[in-house]
């Protein structure tokens, strides 16, 4: 082994398996199967390099999504799956390949799928197939489906009934299943109002994540009719007070997890919202994200030992963010962020940071979180950007009426490093007497990196803004895919579509959505040459 160039055949098989598993088990398969070394298809055949299996591209990983080349599914079906078959325990699938792949073999050991681009269209040729899914349907126990349903006349009661129920049809045992949108638009969301009682009902379910449409959907599923459910994490539209139908309002015993994120804001967090959470004392985790309009000043910690954690003696993880917005009566009252720290003196919750925007004389928004802050999402952020890493939040809109400068975006980039959406409503550009042009130069010193944003809506903003994000000598965007921004700003900003310095951040678009109508001439077609038509 003193030799500089060692052939992988001369590694013993210890060595070989530390290689092969640093790599994805679909290159392994795909590498080393039928290569005529008697070696390396046994190795290549373990359980280990064939349980998890992804059929799944890697621009899944994004708002793009499309299938592994046809050449390499078609050798998979043909030559590799019908030999490992037996030791796959999970599938990460598109839907376009799930027919294939599933034709191939009986995957006696696959308890575990994930489907992505799942959609109505594909539940009748799919999901009602008794020869496809079989005795397959009833060894899945755990069910992620990733949505991509784009149609806006969809009816949520009817999708419900139609799509969602009908997974509990298929796969009768299941204990954990997820149904989440492909990206932050995408619905629709579960609806069971006006539905029959044992709709999208269980009797094995101990875990389920889900979007739902309004605060009585949350209440149907804790009705009893997911009698094991353990752990709970349900995302709503809306919080309403639209209640027509009782439900049963007894004790959760069994609920020992349990998330609530609503970003609309509501205003009945006391009447609705801590009725349901009294419910559930056994609970030992708890996620919280709630906007609350025409309340309290802000949450104080005294407010969440009351209120929240004294009726959960066995709680011992409390994630949330839990947002105040209100008209304040007496404009010369200003609450300082020391005044709400003060107020968190329990030992529990001891890492916990505030912000508080006051937007003009008599509006304001107060946010107290736990540390560090677990969500993907914040809204409705102004200049008072404190000095936290925000390393979870990926979409973020910006809302003041007071200009943000440049040094603004330098923090911004620090604080949200894995951002991939933002939204920006500002009419408002920052302002420079006459003696400080020394300061708007300074201002636009350092080039701004967003390495990881791939959609930005700059549609209601000052023109500044316009030139700031698409300037590559202030700002770079390299992986900018959709933009929604004024026409008129943006003809102008980039000089009817000729300028060098506007050209580089526009090249990547493949989704422009303008206000007003836009004119395809040569030169913008030319700026725009990844526009998906």
């Amino acid at each position: 082994m003193n030799e500089h160039n060692v052939h992988l055949l001369a590694l013993p098989n210890e060595i070989l398996f530390l290689i092969l598993k640093k790599l994805d088990n679909i290159d392994v398969l795909y590498s080393l199967l039928g290569i005529n070394n008697q070696r390396l298809d046994i190795i290549a055949q373990q359980q280990i390099f064939s349980n998890i299996l992804n059929f799944v591209s890697s621009s899944q990983s994004t708002d793009e999504h499309s299938s592994i080349p046809v050449s390499i599914l078609d050798r998979f079906c043909v030559d590799i799956l019908p030999r490992v078959h037996q030791n796959v325990i999970s599938l990460i699938v598109e839907f376009g390949s799930l027919e294939c792949i599933l034709r191939v073999g009986n995957y006696p050991n696959l308890t575990e799928l994930q489907l992505f681009n799942f959609n109505k269209a594909v539940i009748s040729r799919c999901f009602m197939d008794d020869s496809l899914f079989g005795h397959i349907g009833q060894q899945i126990t755990h069910l992620i489906l990733i949505s991509n349903e784009n149609d806006s006349s969809i009816i949520s009661e009817a999708y419900t009934e139609h799509v969602y129920a009908i997974v509990f049809t298929v796969f009768e045992n299941l204990k954990h299943l997820s149904i989440v949108p492909s990206s932050i638009n995408n619905d629709p969301p579960l609806s069971l109002y006006d539905l029959p009682p044992m709709t999208f009902s269980s009797a094995t379910l101990t875990k389920l994540c889900v979007n739902v449409y309004i605060f009585d959907d949350c209440l149907a599923l804790l009705d009893g009719r997911l009698k094991q459910l353990t752990t709970f994490i349900v995302q709503i539209d809306f919080i309403h007070d639209l209640i027509a139908v009782p439900h049963n309002v007894n004790n959760l015993p069994n609920l020992k997890c349990f998330s609530l994120i609503c970003y609309n804001g509501t205003r009945l967090y006391r009447k609705q919202v801590l009725p349901l959470l009294r419910r559930m004392s056994y609970l030992e985790e708890l996620t919280l994200y709630i906007h609350i309009l025409d309340g309290p000043t802000f949450i104080s910690g005294t407010h969440i030992d009351d209120e929240i954690l004294r009726h959960m003696s066995r709680l011992h993880m409390f994630t949330f963010h839990m947002v105040c917005e209100k008209s304040i009566g007496n404009p010369t009252i200003r609450i300082s962020k020391s005044d709400i720290e003060r107020t968190f003196t329990n030992i529990k919750h001891r890492s916990v940071a505030c912000m508080i925007d006051y937007f003009d004389c008599i509006n304001m928004i107060s946010r107290v979180f736990s540390l560090p802050f677990k969500f993907d999402r914040l809204e409705h952020i102004g200049n008072n950007i404190p000095d936290i890493q925000f390393n979870f939040v990926s979409y973020l809109t910006l809302w003041d009426p007071k200009p943000y400068k440049h040094k603004f975006f330098v923090r911004l980039t620090r604080a949200f490093p894995i951002l991939r959406y933002l939204s920006i409503w500002n009419i408002e550009p920052p302002f420079f007497r006459r003696h400080e042009s020394d300061l708007y130069d300074a201002d636009w010193c350092s080039i701004v990196e967003f390495p990881h944003l791939i959609s930005l809506e700059i549609d209601r903003v000052s023109t500044y803004y316009v030139e700031h994000f698409l300037n590559e000598t202030t700002t770079h965007l390299p992986r900018l895919t959709k933009l929604k921004v004024d026409y008129k700003q943006l003809k102008l900003v980039t000089k009817n579509f000729t300028r060098d310095e506007t050209r580089r951040n526009c090249a990547q678009v493949k989704q422009l959505i303008a206000r007003y109508p836009m004119i395809n001439t040569k030169d913008f077609c030319s700026y725009f040459p990844s526009l998906l038509v």
